[in-house]
C-alpha cells in the first residue's frame, strides 16, 4: 500500500480550509496543471547547466574525499520501483556523502564556494581539480568561514562537505534539530550554534551572524546556488526513466511528490523536471500540516511568503527537516506558478508511510522523506474530483525520498514504534 485513504477535505472558511486550520489532512490543487510556457527565467537553463557541470568537474575530488567504498564522486541516487511500471522512489534518502537530498543543493553551493576560493588561490589550473586533494589545499581554504541555518540535514552537508575542504562552518541550528545532526557535526569539527527558536528565526540570526564576520551564507531563502543544485537533478532523472523505458507524455503523466521545507529543494526540483519533461510532469509538494507554509502561500495567491501562524500552524512536527514557518521568496518568485499542488500531512500520515516504506520495501526513511508516500492517496482523490485536472489512473508516480539512511538504529525503531 502506498500512503493512506485520504480523509475528509472540508473547504471551509474562507481563506484556509477549516481541515488545515483544525490540523488535518488538506489538499490544495492548483484549477489546471502548469504549463512548460510558464517557466519564469528568473533562475536560468545555463545556471543550471553551469551546476551540472560544477558537479562533473568536482567528481574526482569528491571521490577521493569520500570515497572509501568505491565511490565514483557522482552525486547520483537510484531510481527504485515499487510496482510494475506505476510506482517508483528517488533514492536521495541514500546519496553518497550525506544521505539526504541536501548533497544535492547544500554541496553544490559548497563546490562553488571552494572553487572561487581555488581560483584566487591561483591553485587550479584547468579542469583537472584533483589538485584540492592537497594538504596545501587545505590551508588555503582554512581561512574562510561557512555560514549556514538548519533543521538538521542542509547542516549536517554542508558542515560535512565544508569540513573535508578545510573551510571553517558555523551551523546554527533551530530548536527542531536532532541531537545525532549535531553530533556528527561536531565530530568533523564544524561548529554548532543552537538557537531555542524556530527555523526562520535561526536564519534570522545566521545571516546576521555571517555579515558581522565576513563569512559565506548559505541562504536557504534566497539561494540561487542551491535551486539550481537541486535543479541539476533534472538531467539525471531523465537519463533514469529513458533507460526504464518508461514513456512520459500527456497521456501518461509523470507525478513527482517532494517534500517540502522552506521549498528550495523541491522549487529547485520543479525547475528541472518541468524544462526537461515539459506539460507531462506534474509536481505535488508535500508539507506537515503544522507547517504547510507553501500551501498557506498558494492559498493567498502564490507571490508572497506567508507565516504558518495565519491558519494556526506551529511548526510543532515529527518532520524536523520540513518545520518551517515561512516558504521561500526565492522559490516563490521562481516557480511559485509551477507548484501543482500541495498536500498537508499529519504526523500519523508520516509515520504510517514510513513503517510501510520499511516493512513492505525495506526502505529507511526519515518522517520527512516518507511524506512524498503519504501524499499519493490523498492527492488522488482530490485529483479525481477536479475537473481541470487529467486523469491520474495511468500515470508514473515518483516518491522522492529525501533522508533516512543515516538515521541512527535506535531512533528509527523508536519511529516506527510510535
Amino acid at each position: 500500500m502506498i500512503g493512506q485513504a485520504a480523509g475528509p477535505i472540508d473547504e471551509g472558511a474562507a481563506p484556509f480550509p477549516r481541515s488545515l486550520r483544525e490540523g488535518r489532512q488538506t489538499v490544495w490543487l492548483r484549477p489546471a496543471i502548469s504549463r512548460s510556457s510558464e517557466v519564469r527565467e528568473i533562475v536560468s537553463s545555463a545556471e543550471v547547466e553551469a551546476a551540472v557541470q560544477r558537479f562533473r568537474r568536482f567528481e574526482p575530488v569528491l571521490a577521493g574525499l569520500f570515497g572509501e567504498q568505491e565511490w565514483d564522486g557522482r552525486v547520483r541516487s537510484a531510481l527504485i520501483p515499487l510496482s510494475a511500471d506505476r510506482h517508483w522512489v528517488k533514492g536521495d534518502h541514500a546519496l553518497p556523502m550525506t544521505g539526504s537530498i541536501k548533497a544535492r543543493g547544500g554541496v553544490h553551493e559548497v563546490l562553488r564556494l571552494v572553487e572561487e576560493r581555488a581560483r584566487a588561490q591561483g591553485l587550479l589550473g584547468g579542469d583537472d581539480y584533483r589538485c584540492l586533494l592537497d594538504a596545501g589545499s587545505r590551508s588555503a581554504m582554512a581561512g574562510r568561514k561557512v555560514v549556514v541555518a538548519s533543521t538538521g540535514n542542509l547542516g549536517y552537508s554542508v558542515g560535512l562537505v565544508a569540513r573535508a575542504f578545510g573551510l571553517r562552518a558555523e551551523i546554527h541550528m533551530s530548536r527542531d534539530a536532532k541531537l545525532w545532526k549535531k553530533e556528527a557535526l561536531r565530530a568533523v569539527g564544524a561548529t554548532v550554534v543552537e538557537h531555542d527558536c524556530d527555523y526562520t528565526s535561526t536564519v534570522a540570526r545566521a545571516r546576521a551572524a555571517a555579515a558581522t564576520d565576513d563569512a559565506h551564507f548559505i541562504d536557504d531563502e534566497r539561494s540561487r546556488d542551491l535551486m539550481t543544485g537541486y535543479a541539476a537533478a533534472g538531467v539525471e532523472l531523465e537519463e533514469q526513466l529513458l533507460g526504464a523505458g518508461l514513456e512520459i507524455g500527456p497521456a501518461r503523466p509523470l507525478v513527482v511528490y517532494l517534500p517540502c521545507g522552506v521549498g528550495g529543494a523541491p522549487g529547485g526540483i520543479t525547475l528541472g523536471l518541468k524544462r526537461r519533461f515539459g506539460d507531462s510532469v506534474i509536481t505535488v509538494f508535500v508539507e506537515p500540516v503544522a507547517s504547510a507554509c507553501v500551501m498557506a502561500a498558494m492559498i493567498q495567491g502564490g507571490c508572497e511568503p506567508v507565516d504558518v501562524a495565519s491558519y494556526g500552524g506551529n511548526n510543532d512536527t515529527i518532520a524536523d527537516g520540513l518545520a518551517v514557518g515561512r516558504a521561500s521568496d526565492l522559490m516563490l518568485s521562481a516557480c511559485g506558478n509551477l507548484v501543482d499542488a500541495v498536500v498537508a500531512v499529519t504526523d500519523q500520515d508520516m509515520i504510517m508511510a514510513m513503517r510501510d516504506a520499511w516493512l513492505t520495501y525495506g526502505l529507511r526513511f526519515e518522517p520527512s522523506a516518507a511524506a512524498s508516500m503519504a501524499a499519493h492517496s490523498p492527492l488522488m482523490a482530490s485529483a479525481a474530483r477536479s475537473h481541470g485536472w487529467p486523469d491520474l489512473a495511468h500515470a508514473h508516480h515518483l516518491f522522492w525520498a529525501t533522508g533516512g539512511s543515516r538515521l541512527p538504529a535506535d531512533e528509527f525503531s523508536a519511529l516506527l514504534a510510535r
